[in-house]
C-alpha cells in the first residue's frame, strides 16, 4: 500500500499553538524534520496550493528601514503537521510535526484595517502580521484570532542575518531573548508574574516551570527556597525582574540581546536581599564596616536582639556566650557565611556555617594550673616553674630529642631536687615511687649544647616558615586560580602574577632545605655541618628571592587596591585571613615573611657560628653559608635601604649609653618604644624605670640612669647631655616564649610580663613590668609585640601568644611601688651592690642606709626615719634575695648580646 501521507497547512498552525509541548521548546524545533522544497516523492501532489504573504499593519508602514528589510526578505518558515499511516491493516497513524521554508512570491501588503485579513480558519493563506504596537486593539484582535504576529525588530534582524522569517507560536516582537530559558522563584504576585512571561515570550524567550540544566537564567524576588540553592550550586545567572523590563525597553535596539555579561550584571539578585542582619562580638570598626556592605548588597541591618532580625552574624572567636536564646527562625551564624556570600555575590547556605558554642577544655585546664598557690616558698618557686612551662608548651616544637646523659648518671638525683624535698607526705610519696625503676620513666635529660639548641631553633623557624608560604599557596593562591569559581574568577592573571610572584620557588627551595635540616638533626653530631645546607640551594635562593622581594611593595599595592576596587577579593580575604592558618594576620602580612626570613637565617647561622670549636670543619663552612647569604641580601637591598629608620635606630643608640653599635643594620627597624617599671628582679631590680625598645627582630632592654657623674665632650669643646639611659639586654625575639596579659586587680594594675628561654638555659624566665603614662595601650602594645615576635620565629598564630593570667599566681604586684618604704628598699640595693662590690667580706656602713632613707624622704618623713630604719633589717633580706630560675641573668644576656649583635656586623 501506497504512503497515504496527509500535508495539512494553516490548521496545523492551530493544532501546534494548541501544543504546551512545542510552546515550550520553540527554540529547541526539530530542523531534522524540516522539508524544504518537499522533495519527497509525493511531497508535492499532496501538498496543497498555499500562498504566503507578510501584512504589515499601521505605523509599522511606515517605517523606511522596515520596508526596505520586508524587501530583502524573500523565504519564511512555515509549520506544518505530516500524518503519516501506518503498516497495512491498522489503524494506527503518526503525526509529524516541523518547520519548512517556503518563499514569499507576492509582495508585502500594508493595510490600516486588519479585519480583512484577520482570518486565521482560512488554509489558503500562510500570513505573517508585522504590528509595532503590542497593546493595542490590533493586536488583541489578531490575539485571539491565532494570528502569527511578529515585531518590527524581527524583520530587522532577519534581514540583516539574511535569514527566513522566523516562526514563533506566539507573537514575537524581537529577538532580545531568542535562546534563553527562564525560571521564576519566590513570586507572590500571580499578575506580576504574567506580565513578566508575556514580555519573555515576545523576546523569544521560553519559560520553565523546573529549575534544571537547560534553564539559563534564574528571575528571583527571593534568595530562599530550592530554585535559588541549585542556580548557585550551578553557577546560573540569578537576576531581579528589572532584567526584563529592562530589555524589553530595549526591544528595538537590533543587534541588542539580553543574555549579555555586561548587560545582565547590574541586574543580579544581591546575596542579602530580603534579609535583615545583626552582629555580635565585632568591633565598632569591624561592625560599621559590615554593615555598610550589607547595604551595599541588598539588605539590611537592625540591632542584635531585633524579633525582626533573619541572620545574626556572630564573631566565633570573641563571642562565648550568646546573649539569648534564638528563635527557629533565626539563622546564628559565623562570620564566615557573610564573607563567604559576598564572595559569591550569592546567599550562601546557612547550613555549613551555623555558629556553636566553643569550649575549651584545654584552656579550662590551664586557668587551673595558673591558679595554684602554695604557702611553702619552695612550691612557690616550683609551682611558678611548672606554670612557666605550662603557659610555653605549645612553643616548644621540636620533634628532636635533645643529647641524654650518661647512663650513669641519668638517675642521679641533682642538687635542686634534695633542696626543693620537704617533709611532707606527698613528697614522701613520691620520691618512694621514683626510687623505683620503671620503664615508661622518663631519664633527666643533661643540658643541650648551644650549637645544638641554635641549630634546633634554625630547624623550628624554618618549618614553621614552611607553613606559612603553604599557607599562602593553598589558602589563597590556589583558589583564587581555581577555574569554575561562582560568580567568575575574582583577580585576573596579571593581578596574581603581581602579588604572588614567585612564592611558589620560594617555596620549593625551603621546602628541601627543611628536608635536609630535619635529616641532620635527627641524626646529629657535633661534627655534622650546617653550613654545607644553606650552601647547597644558596643558587636557587638567588634566582627565588629578588623577583618577589624586589617587586614586593607592587604586590601590596596591588593588594590594597583590589580589595578597595573588588568586594568578592575583600570578602575572600576576609574568609582566610579569619582562619587559623593565617593567625589572623592579612595577606600581605603573611607575604613580608620572605623579605625578612634571610635575614633571620644569616643571624642563627651566625649564633650557630659562634658556638662552634674553631677545629670544626663547619666553622669554614658556615662563613661561607653566611657570606652566600649576605650576597644574596645586598643584590636585593640595593635601593630599599629606608633613611628614616636608620635615624630612629641611631637615635636609640645615642640615647641609651652602652647600646653596642652592631644594633645598626639596614634589615632592622624601630617600631614602638614604651616606658615601664620592673616589678621582678630581673632583668633589672624591682621598681627600675625599664625603656623598652621594640624592634622588628630584637627587643632592647634599657633603665634610666641613676645618677650622672660626669659630661661629653665633643672634639670641638662642645659639651652635650650624657645619655638618659642604661644599657641592660638586647633580646632576641626569638627568645620570647610567651607573653603574658596580667589582669588588673587591686594589687596589680597595667601589667604585663614575658616568658623568657635563652638557648643556653634550662629552665623559663619570668621578666614582668608595669607600664607607665597613658599614652601607650596595654592592649595595642602586647598585640604589636606578639606580631613581630611571630614574625621572627615565623609563626602565623601571633594571637596564640598572649594569655591572659592571673598575677597572683606569677606571685607579680604593683602595690607600694611608689611608697617611701619601696623607695627606700630599691635605694638600699643599689647601694648594697656598689659597696659589696668593694668591701666584699664586710656589712654595709650604717651611715649609707641613713643617707639612703634622708635622699628618698620628705622633711615630714625625716622625723620618721628611725622607725623606718627598724624595717630596713627585714626589707634588706628582700634585695638580697634571688629567684634559683633567674640567677645571673645580667650576665647571660650580655653573653648573648656579645654573640647576637656580631652576627648582625655583615648587615650594616
Amino acid at each position: 500500500m501506497a504512503d497515504s501521507s496527509i500535508v495539512t497547512l494553516g490548521t496545523a498552525r492551530s493544532l501546534l499553538v494548541d501544543s504546551s509541548v512545542y510552546d515550550s521548546r520553540i527554540a529547541e524545533t526539530t530542523k531534522d524534520h524540516v522539508f524544504l522544497g518537499m522533495t519527497c516523492e509525493d511531497g508535492e501532489d499532496m501538498l496543497p496550493k498555499v500562498e504566503t504573504r507578510v501584512v504589515v499593519v499601521g505605523e509599522a508602514g511606515r517605517n523606511g528601514a522596515l520596508v526596505k528589510a520586508l524587501q530583502a526578505i524573500r523565504v519564511m518558515e512555515v509549520p506544518v503537521v505530516k500524518i503519516k499511516e501506518g503498516e497495512a491493516g491498522t489503524e494506527e497513524k503518526m503525526m509529524i510535526k516541523s518547520i519548512v521554508n517556503m518563499d514569499i512570491n507576492a509582495p508585502f501588503i500594508m493595510t490600516d484595517n486588519v479585519q480583512e485579513f484577520g482570518d486565521a480558519e482560512n488554509t489558503d493563506f500562510e500570513t505573517v502580521f508585522v504590528l509595532k504596537d503590542f497593546d493595542s486593539p490590533d493586536y488583541s484582535y489578531l490575539y485571539k484570532r491565532d494570528n502569527r504576529i511578529v515585531g518590527p525588530p524581527v524583520v530587522l534582524h532577519c534581514a540583516a542575518k539574511e535569514e527566513p522569517l522566523h516562526f514563533s507560536c506566539r507573537p514575537l516582537y524581537s529577538t532580545t531573548m531568542l535562546n534563553l530559558s527562564l525560571c521564576f522563584t519566590g513570586f507572590r504576585n500571580k499578575e506580576e508574574m504574567k506580565n513578566l512571561v508575556n514580555l519573555v515570550h515576545h523576546m523569544g524567550g521560553t519559560i520553565r516551570k523546573d529549575f534544571s540544566t537547560k534553564v539559563t537564567h534564574l528571575i528571583a524576588y527571593s534568595t530562599h527556597g530550592e530554585k535559588y540553592r541549585l542556580a548557585v550550586c550551578m553557577g546560573t545567572p540569578i537576576l531581579t525582574p528589572s532584567w526584563i523590563h529592562k530589555a524589553w525597553e530595549r526591544r528595538d535596539d537590533v543587534g541588542f540581546h539580553a543574555g549579555e555579561e555586561e548587560f545582565r550584571t547590574e541586574f543580579k539578585v544581591p546575596p542579602f536581599q530580603d534579609c535583615i542582619l545583626s552582629f555580635l562580638g565585632f568591633s565598632e570598626e569591624e561592625k560599621a564596616n559590615m554593615e555598610e556592605r550589607t547595604l551595599k548588597h541588598g539588605g539590611s541591618h537592625l540591632e542584635v536582639g531585633d524579633e525582626r532580625c533573619t541572620h545574626m552574624v556572630v564573631e566565633e572567636n570573641s563571642v562565648k556566650e550568646l546573649p539569648f536564646t534564638p528563635s527557629k527562625k533565626l539563622f546564628v551564624v559565623k562570620q564566615e557565611w557573610f564573607w563567604g556570600s559576598i564572595q559569591m555575590d550569592a546567599r550562601a547556605g546557612e547550613s555549613m556555617y551555623l555558629y556553636e558554642k566553643n569550649d575549651s577544655p584545654a584552656m579550662k585546664k590551664a586557668v587551673s594550673l595558673l591558679s595554684l598557690t602554695t604557702p611553702n616558698s619552695n612550691r612557690k618557686r616550683r609551682r611558678l616553674r611548672d606554670t612557666l612551662a605550662q603557659l610555653t608548651k605549645e612553643t616548644e616544637i621540636s620533634p628532636f630529642p635533645p643529647p641524654r646523659k650518661r647512663p650513669s648518671a641519668e638517675h642521679s638525683m641533682s642538687i635542686g631536687s634534695l633542696l626543693d624535698i620537704s617533709n611532707t607526705p606527698e613528697t614522701c610519696k613520691v620520691l618512694t615511687e621514683s626510687s623505683k625503676p620503671s620503664k615508661s620513666s622518663t631519664p633527666v635529660l643533661s643540658k643541650q649544647s648551644a650549637r645544638w639548641q641554635v641549630s634546633k631553633e634554625l630547624y623550628q623557624t624554618e618549618s614553621n616558615y614552611v607553613d606559612i608560604l603553604s599557607t599562602i599557596l593553598q589558602l589563597f593562591k590556589l583558589p583564587l586560580e581555581k577555574e569554575g569559581q561562582v560568580g567568575g574568577p575574582i583577580l585576573a592573571q596579571e593581578e596574581m602574577k603581581t602579588i604572588f610572584g614567585s612564592i611558589p620557588d620560594i617555596y620549593e627551595v625551603h621546602t628541601r632545605i627543611k628536608s635536609d635540616l630535619e635529616e641532620l638533626l635527627s641524626d646529629w653530631s657535633e661534627g655534622r655541618s650546617v653550613g654545607n645546607i644553606i650552601l647547597k640551594y644558596s643558587r636557587e635562593l638567588v634566582k627565588a628571592y629578588p623577583p618577589f622581594v624586589n617587586f614586593f611593595e607592587m604586590s601590596k599595592e596591588t593588594i590594597v587596591r583590589c580589595e578597595k576596587q573588588k568586594p568578592r577579593f575583600h570578602a575572600f580575604l576576609k574568609i582566610n585571613q579569619a582562619k587559623p592558618e593565617c593567625g589572623r594576620q592579612t595577606l600581605a602580612e603573611l607575604l613580608i615573611r620572605p623579605v625578612q626570613r634571610l635575614p633571620s637565617v644569616a643571624l642563627l647561622l651566625n649564633d650557630i657560628k659562634k658556638h662552634t670549636s674553631d677545629d670544626n670543619p663547619d666553622k669554614i663552612t658556615l662563613e661561607k653559608a653566611i657570606e652566600s647569604l649576605k650576597e644574596v641580601m645586598t643584590h636585593i637591598n640595593e635601593d630599599k635601604r629606608k633613611t628614616e629608620g636608620q635615624k630612629q635606630i641611631f637615635d636609640v643608640v645615642y640615647e641609651v649609653d652602652g647600646c653596642p653599635a652592631n644594633l645598626l643594620s639596614s634589615h632592622r627597624s624601630l617600631v614602638y618604644r614604651v616606658e615601664t617599671i620592673a616589678l621582678g628582679d630581673q632583668p633589672c631590680d624591682r621598681g627600675e624605670h625599664v625603656t623598652l625598645f621594640l624592634f622588628n627582630d630584637c627587643l632592647e632592654i634599657a633603665r634610666k640612669r641613676h645618677k650622672v657623674i660626669n659630661t661629653f665632650k665633643s672634639p670641638l669643646g662642645q659639651t652635650r647631655p650624657p645619655p638618659p639611659l642604661k644599657h641592660i639586654a638586647l633580646m632576641p625575639l626569638s627568645q620570647i616564649r610567651r607573653v603574658l596579659d596580667l589582669q588588673d586587680t587591686e594589687e596589680c594594675v597595667n601589667a604585663f610580663a614575658l616568658v623568657v628561654r635563652p638557648p643556653t638555659e634550662q629552665e623559663n624566665l619570668l621578666f614582668s613590668f608595669q607600664l607607665t603614662g597613658e599614652e601607650t595601650v596595654k592592649s595595642a602594645w602586647l598585640r604589636t609585640l606578639c606580631r613581630h615576635v611571630a614574625n621572627t620565629i615565623c609563626r602565623a598564630d601571633a594571637e596564640d601568644l598572649i594569655q591572659c593570667t592571673d598575677p597572683d599566681s606569677l606571685q607579680v604586684s604593683t602595690k607600694d611601688m611608689d611608697s617611701t618604704l619601696s623607695k627606700a628598699s630599691r635605694a638600699i640595693k643599689k647601694t648594697s651592690k656598689k659597696v659589696t662590690r668593694v668591701f666584699s667580706f664586710t656589712k654595709t656602713p650604717k651611715r649609707v642606709i641613713q643617707r639612703a632613707f634622708l635622699a628618698n624622704s620628705t622633711p615630714d618623713e625625716k622625723s620618721q626615719r628611725l622607725s623606718i630604719e627598724n624595717r630596713v633589717g627585714s626589707s634588706s633580706t628582700l634585695a638580697a634575695r634571688h629567684s634559683p630560675s633567674m640567677v645571673n641573668l645580667p650576665s647571660m644576656f650580655e653573653r648573648r648580646y656579645h654573640t647576637f649583635s656580631h652576627s648582625s656586623s655583615h648587615l650594616i
